[in-house]
């Protein structure tokens, strides 16, 4: 323990990642002259959609119906088709929903196609129509992802898979925004609310442990959401549904001379199938990118900015619950928060050569939140208060020759480094006015690492991944309750290999396997030696999974995909969620497992039906009390089956519907499994479109079209009991949409 001051060996790590950011921006006015210059760069590389600051979202899929020779040539098909759903590329693990979009070929960084893992892609057709609370709901269509609502003002909820949950103790996804790192510190996704689905243009999801280009966070795999960039329109959705739910969507697109440029207003409000519960949210966004007439690079920035104000019903009993669920009960009468969150980032792509591909980005992200919560009429209102600042930049060399002796090849290794500046505070209050301190942090935490991964494919049947990756943290902490400081824990360098691999003896079915290393680290002030008896060199959880599956697609129309997959962590660490200090606690060792099926038919062409359900497990092997009583206990709020499938009917030219299902099992709520389990539900819904133009659409939503109970619970070991948060009841909504190309 030190006084509250910066130590100077984190001095010297700042000074080392403030040379590094130096040099991103140096490098990037360097590359980005020499292009405007026209000076080194071959005239034969033409206008291509990997030239990006979105090249998952833009590098979907192989062309369809683009020849050979410009594909070759990295053309670019200026207007994207949207084509039904065919058969994907066979040597690889992805499962996609909704349409796809006729693009050029990939030539520039490697994507989430290139990871042999379990890929799940949706499309805007998907997306762009559903009335959601916050985009994350978007997610409850997306295979083996579950979904933890809190329905609780602006802390909404959150998704996560592969047996993490998503109460917040253990964040294990990488959430990106159009390439963009968009975790807070620990690991929570606010930065969605700054989405509105008519922008998204697609949502991409890896599961599993062997990516390679993500490090923080990125423990159970990455979510990357892209939003629509370039084209000449106007689009716009209004609707109107139950709970006076109100919603304004805007959107327009302008690209001429090279210079493109998106913008988005949206506008949401909602009074809440629960009293106490209206929420109102603004979000705005802007992109701009310019490509030169040589077209050899791209460069541009991205801003967005997202206000919400919400009240908070609060949770309730079990029997207040089943009593009725939408009450709010008085001692939550003033609970309730606001919430700012932006973004802003640079992006430059540059195809240096034909078979080499630079890549990089720069960004700051903001949050404030600001909360009035009390969980049980047993315990006293809180006020939270976090701020965070965020600063970093990411980089990628990709190198695709062709070698004669290979089928196909490429190279690629990356840099990125993230810095923070965090505020805590918290106050007991009574009625939102503050009694009395109890939390006065602030924390920096850093973090930086290098990757490199190949592909490799010496067959056209066989396709390898090799790849590994290196991250180091630290940081300094100050609690000024104390006026004590301490250093972020030496957890060394942690490497990551990885391995992939995939195996196409017969055209349409592949065999795919992979192995890999992630890590986790404490987060908040768990990252920090507060301590003089805790291990000033602490070790970080290393997670260690494998899978293995086989994804078939044996004619056009029908496309499954089975894997079973396994993942083991040495010393998992949980975040406290109602302790002042915000410290965490090692579990210790745990172990998850699942299986995972999908399956995607289209019998005839006006329909299209399909289905995904996951097993799994999350157990505690080696508990850090060495409590034998809790070996083998199943982590809480891990339902061990989630599911979702549906079948969309296109009724005539201009009637389509779409009739879909989502679910979960139930789960224990406290460490001991003592508890009960609570949490299962089934939900159906209903959509119905109606194409009244060419311009102008109308849809009809049902969700929860059964009125199904359903409810997110936890345990609250402050009183003792469960606390439940019933989600909505049935509810229906109307829709206009328009679009005009200009």
């Amino acid at each position: 323990m030190t006084s509250a001051s910066h130590p100077s060996e984190y001095n010297k790590k700042r000074q080392l990642s403030s040379a590094i950011a130096v040099f991103f921006a140096v490098s990037a006015g360097i590359i980005s002259s020499q292009a405007l210059a026209d000076n080194g760069l071959p005239s034969q590389v033409k206008k291509s959609k990997s030239v990006s600051s979105v090249p998952e979202q833009e590098a979907k899929s192989a062309p369809r119906e683009v020849s050979a020779e410009s594909a070759d040539k990295s053309t670019l098909v200026k207007n994207k088709t949207a084509v039904p759903e065919k058969q994907p590329e066979n040597d690889n693990s992805v499962f996609e929903l909704g349409e796809m979009v006729v693009t050029a070929a990939p030539t520039g960084a490697l994507q989430s196609r290139d990871i042999l893992s379990s890929v799940d892609i949706m499309n805007a057709d998907k997306i762009e129509n559903q009335n959601v609370q916050t985009s994350f709901d978007l997610l409850h269509r997306m295979p083996g992802v579950q979904i933890t609502q809190f329905n609780q003002g602006t802390t909404t909820g959150k998704f996560s898979f592969r047996g993490f949950n998503g109460e917040g103790n253990i964040n294990g996804v990488k959430l990106l925004i159009d390439g963009i790192p968009s975790n807070t510190n620990d690991g929570n996704m606010p930065f969605i609310d700054a989405l509105f689905p008519l922008d998204i243009e697609s949502i991409e999801v890896v599961r599993g442990t062997n990516d390679p280009r993500y490090g923080l966070h990125a423990i159970a795999g990455n979510a990357n959401m892209f939003t629509q960039q370039g084209g000449n329109y106007v689009k716009g959705r209004v609707s109107y549904g139950s709970f006076d739910t109100h919603d304004i969507q805007t959107g327009a697109g302008y690209e001429t001379g090279g210079f493109s440029q998106n913008y988005t207003v949206s506008y949401r409000a909602t009074n809440g199938y629960r009293d106490h519960a209206s929420s109102e949210k603004n979000a705005f966004s802007g992109k701009w990118f310019y490509t030169p007439e040589s077209e050899k690079f791209k460069v541009g920035l991205i801003a967005r900015w997202s206000e919400a104000d919400a009240k908070e019903s609060g949770y309730l009993t079990l029997a207040q619950a089943k009593a009725d669920p939408t009450q709010s009960m008085p001692h939550n009468a003033t609970d309730g928060g606001n919430r700012d969150v932006g973004q802003i980032s640079g992006h430059l792509d540059v195809n240096l050569t034909n078979d080499l591909f630079w890549s990089t980005k720069s960004y700051a992200n903001y949050f404030d939140d600001k909360r009035w919560v009390t969980y049980s009429v047993g315990e006293r209102q809180q006020e939270r208060l976090a701020n965070e600042v965020q600063y970093g930049g990411i980089t990628s060399l990709t190198y695709r020759p062709k070698i004669s002796w290979l089928d196909d090849f490429s190279v690629e290794t990356g840099f990125d480094i993230q810095e923070q500046d965090n505020k805590s505070n918290r106050y007991r209050t009574l009625a939102r006015a503050r009694t009395s301190k109890i939390r006065d942090q602030e924390y920096n935490f850093y973090v930086y690492g290098g990757y490199l991964q190949a592909m490799i494919k010496p067959f056209k049947w066989l396709k390898l991944t090799p790849g590994f990756r290196a991250d180091q943290v630290g940081g300094d902490f100050v609690n000024q309750l104390t006026n004590k400081a301490a250093n972020a824990f030496d957890y060394g360098t942690i490497w990551q290999p990885k391995f992939g691999a995939v195996i196409t003896p017969i055209e349409g079915y592949s065999l795919y396997g992979n192995w890999g290393r992630t890590f986790q680290v404490a987060v908040g002030a768990g990252t920090y030696n507060t301590t003089a008896i805790r291990n000033a060199n602490a070790e970080p959880s290393i997670n260690e999974g494998w899978e293995v599956g086989v994804k078939v697609a044996p004619v056009d129309w029908a496309e499954g995909r089975v894997a079973y997959w396994n993942q083991t962590a040495t010393n998992e660490s949980s975040r406290v969620l109602n302790d002042p200090t915000n410290s965490s606690v090692q579990i210790g060792a745990t172990d998850r497992q699942g299986v995972d099926v999908q399956l995607k038919i289209r019998p005839i062409e006006a329909v299209s039906v399909w289905t995904t359900y996951s097993l799994q497990e999350a157990i505690v092997t080696t508990p850090q009390s060495k409590n034998p009583a809790l070996v083998g206990t199943q982590i809480f709020n891990t339902p061990n089956y989630l599911f979702s499938g549906g079948i969309d009917y296109q009724i005539t030219p201009k009637i389509k519907s779409s009739l879909w299902t989502t679910g979960q099992g139930d789960y224990y709520t406290d460490e001991a499994n003592k508890k009960g389990k609570f949490g299962e539900y089934a939900l159906l819904n209903l959509d119905l479109g109606y194409q009244l133009t060419k311009q102008v659409d109308l849809q009809f939503q049902v969700k929860n079209l059964t009125d199904t109970y359903w409810e997110y619970v936890w345990y609250n070991t402050t009183v003792n009991q469960t606390m439940h948060s019933p989600g909505d009841g049935r509810a229906f909504y109307g829709a206009v949409n328009v679009k005009f190309d200009i």
